[in-house]
């Protein structure tokens, strides 16, 4: 993920969401890692990883 900072006018703002919008899932996932793990080293919490989880569940048929 490339770093930078750019300082916009708060009245020029059109929002986070064009911005998330044009990243690939790939650098959206990434982004949350980097934000879970801050708040887990913030929180004294030492977890790696996203948990994973799954649940089978069988359809009838119609």
């Amino acid at each position: 993920m490339e770093k930078g900072v750019q300082i916009i006018n708060m009245k020029d703002d059109k929002g986070d969401r064009e911005y998330w919008m044009s990243r690939t899932p790939a650098e959206r996932i990434d982004a949350i890692e980097i934000l879970r793990e801050q708040y887990m080293r913030f929180k004294g919490d030492v977890q790696q990883g996203l948990q994973r989880i799954y649940r089978i569940v069988e359809q009838t048929r119609r």
